[in-house]
């Protein structure tokens, strides 16, 4: 049986993941049956299956994804840059709509919240060294603990997720985050 090459797996990963977003974002977490992943992604079980545990396993990796390049952006230019990114292309960021369903797994599975947390972690910490240069450098608040910040901001991202979930984007809340970005700036 001939090999196939790295980039082959690697662009056929990435085609479920692709797949993957879009069915949680039609048929949420539950809904997102295996038959309904083959159905988007176009391919069989085994295909999806070879790549990924399962569809737990599918779910974290497509978040880790996500974590990992809502890193990026919050480390550089902060996490309410993310919001405005989510904003921008929703049908990206869509998927995310089953936090709604999966809070519920968070509170009753202990493996599943373990995983998520892990997936999560990066945009944490890129959230907080974020905040902390920008305290450094004076530009935040100084009178609350990061830990306050990442907190408001984090209950705000998950407003956001909720309202693009329900297509619910309207136009005033580019200026929401306006405030939101104005409430954690330091002032003179």
């Amino acid at each position: 049986m001939p090999k196939v090459s790295e980039d082959h797996l690697a662009a056929r990963r990435s085609e479920i993941l692709d797949g993957a977003r879009r069915c949680f974002a039609e048929y949420g977490y539950d809904g997102a049956t295996v038959r309904r992943l083959e159905e988007t992604t176009g391919l069989s079980r085994g295909a999806i299956f070879h790549h990924f545990k399962d569809k737990d396993g599918l779910f974290l990796a497509l978040a880790h994804e996500d974590a990992m390049r809502m890193a990026d952006v919050a480390a550089n230019q902060g996490l309410v840059q993310v919001m405005r990114d989510m904003l921008a292309q929703p049908d990206q960021f869509n998927w995310l709509g089953t936090r709604l369903e999966i809070a519920r797994r968070l509170r009753t599975d202990p493996e599943f919240a373990r995983a998520w947390s892990q997936r999560s972690a990066e945009l944490t910490e890129a959230t907080i060294n974020r905040l902390e240069r920008q305290k450094s450098a004076g530009r935040l608040r100084d009178d609350l603990p990061t830990e306050v910040l990442v907190g408001y901001l984090d209950l705000v991202l998950d407003g956001l997720i909720a309202r693009i979930a329900s297509g619910h984007a309207g136009e005033n809340l580019s200026a929401v985050l306006d405030l939101v970005e104005e409430s954690v700036r330091r002032r003179d």
